[in-house]
């Protein structure tokens, strides 16, 4: 077990979200600022203006509803989001955040999603109005940006009470409601201020979608928690032109941002588009999470924007999953941290460093929690590869509708509250390494490899494969067991398949001494995602595994 070197202080577990929002009514600051650069204009609102349109949401809500239901907010990635999300706790309800439905299979995951937390009310905005109506006919559907009237007090709550359902992306299983209580918001928020240093001074700045757990804790929660700004666009402005993210990340002071590892590749490619002028010394953290950070892409970051400004030591690894609220360990101030591994102890559950191996970078240290790696329900030293389980305030309550699931019900040593996170790691020197996932683990006659490990080395393989949508994943048919990978082409990328597929196996055999059954190349935006733009690979397998006829 490595023990956090802080707990979450008690006082901090008792005050709530709301209870921080309104003790700053009188703060004439900025809060909220949305960049739309469709309009080309930024909208901010100030703590004041925003708590005076939070009580007003809040009091038609109580017209319309009891405490503990539940309220899907389907708005944009806008002002009226943050204002439907705090107006919807503040009212004392359970807050459900989504997004304002777009295509047709967005629409199908929202009609799954709102039978399974059976929302009472949905709250959006009159620019959303028309599409929401179309997912369907809630109770009660509320227009935040249309309601005036009084306004109300918020109601109390206990730290145990539901603050929202935190749905899972779906890339591992069926969407799934993780019941986040007030106090492990309330944790959360202080284990992110401290871990990254966020105080009344920072910028919280970026783009991750609000209804994705980080983006709502980075840019929504930990903004009011620390009394600090957030500014913030929608994700398909920075997929349009990542160039905007690296402006936002320069006009502002003092910038805590955060993204998935892919991001920082876009970036990079856009660095040409955002002008030799740009200045990033004032960007003080880039959490770095999400998905598997890559060692390629920190040095690439740094190659290309520490000549403008960007420290090395800004740039944060981190780990987190929904059900512990966003946050499990991070490096520290010193930055990123890797080592190199043989590649087959790893596979066999063992760390060791070699001259010339696998290359990791360590997800850092965990905070105000407890984090064991475990395998075969015993917790192994440091060393020694497992299940990652945690312990601690920002952990879920369960699973909303489903009781208790097996992921909550582990016990070790008697403790019970153990989350079982699915993921594999292990911890080398004290720092935590991610090494997999244990439903994605591809085990070929009795050797484990992992998937992302595969698709780095394919990614990486050829130019006219895009290194960020790849996915492996194994096989069983009438040879037994195998694996294989499925790659989209880059866009305007003019190479031949079967040239390019050549390369993709001779690279994937020299790296980790494994033959893949099958290599197939698919067009840009083909292969399966899951909300949070992350591939997802049960839904690939799915799809690809088939023999094609």
């Amino acid at each position: 077990m490595t023990a956090s070197p802080e707990d979450v202080p008690e006082q901090v577990l008792r005050t709530s979200i709301v209870e921080r929002l309104f003790a700053r009514e009188a703060d004439p600051r900025p809060l909220f600022t949305h960049q739309d650069h469709g309009a080309g204009l930024d909208h901010t609102v100030t703590w004041t203006e925003f708590v005076s349109r939070v009580r007003v949401v809040a009091g038609a809500l109580r017209q319309v509803t009891r405490p503990g239901d539940r309220a899907a907010v389907l708005t944009g990635q806008d002002l009226n989001y943050p204002l439907a999300f705090f107006g919807a706790l503040a009212a004392g309800l359970v807050a459900v955040p989504l997004m304002a439905p777009g295509s047709p299979a967005q629409r199908g995951r929202l009609t799954g999603v709102l039978a399974d937390c059976d929302a009472r009310v949905w709250l959006t905005s009159a620019a959303a109005a028309v599409k929401v109506r179309e997912v369907g006919t809630p109770e009660q559907l509320i227009v935040v940006d249309e309601l005036s009237g009084p306004g109300i007090d918020p109601l109390p709550v206990t730290s145990e009470s539901p603050a929202y359902l935190q749905y899972t992306s779906g890339s591992t299983r069926e969407p799934a409601g993780a019941v986040i209580p007030h106090r492990a918001v309330a944790a959360a928020c202080w284990q992110a201020s401290r871990a990254y240093a966020v105080d009344e001074n920072t910028t919280c700045a970026g783009w991750i979608p609000f209804f994705h757990d980080m983006g709502l804790i980075q840019l929504l929660c930990l903004p009011v928690h620390a009394g600090a700004r957030a500014v913030f666009m929608s994700p398909a402005e920075f997929v349009h032109r990542p160039a905007r993210w690296l402006r936002q990340l320069a006009d502002h002071p003092a910038v805590f941002t955060a993204a998935p590892n892919f991001a920082f590749d876009l970036a990079v490619e856009a660095a040409g588009e955002a002008g030799d002028e740009l200045d990033l010394s004032d960007v003080r953290v880039a959490l770095n999470g999400a998905e598997p950070v890559r060692p390629r892409t920190v040095a690439r970051f740094l190659e290309a924007f520490g000549p403008r400004g960007f420290r090395s030591e800004a740039h944060r690894p981190s780990y987190g999953l929904a059900e512990a609220t966003v946050y499990v360990a991070s490096a520290g101030a010193e930055g990123p941290r890797g080592a190199v591994f043989d590649r087959e102890a790893l596979a066999q559950g063992r760390a060791i460093e070699v001259p010339d191996g696998q290359e990791l970078v360590s997800v850092g240290r965990p905070l105000g929690q407890r984090v064991r790696i475990v395998r075969d329900g015993v917790a192994q030293p440091d060393g020694l590869a497992g299940e990652i389980w945690i312990h601690g305030p920002n952990v879920a309550a369960g699973y909303w509708g489903r009781g208790d699931e097996a992921a909550f019900a582990g016990e070790l040593d008697g403790l019970g509250g153990w989350l079982r996170t699915g993921d594999l790691g292990v911890f080398h020197r004290g720092d935590l390494y991610i090494t997999g996932r244990l439903k994605d683990l591809i085990v070929i006659d009795g050797r484990n490899f992992h998937p992302q490990d595969i698709e780095a080395v394919a990614g990486e393989a050829h130019p006219a494969i895009r290194r960020d949508r790849v996915a492996a994943f194994g096989i069983s048919d009438e040879m037994g067991e195998g694996a294989m990978v499925v790659a989209e082409w880059a866009k305007n990328a003019e190479a031949d398949v079967k040239e390019v597929t050549r390369v993709v196996l001779r690279a994937v055999s020299r790296e980790h001494d494994l033959t893949l059954r099958s290599v197939r190349l698919v067009p840009s935006g083909d292969l399966p995602r899951t909300s949070s733009g992350k591939v997802a690979r049960a839904a690939a397998r799915a799809r690809y595994s088939r023999p094609r006829g």
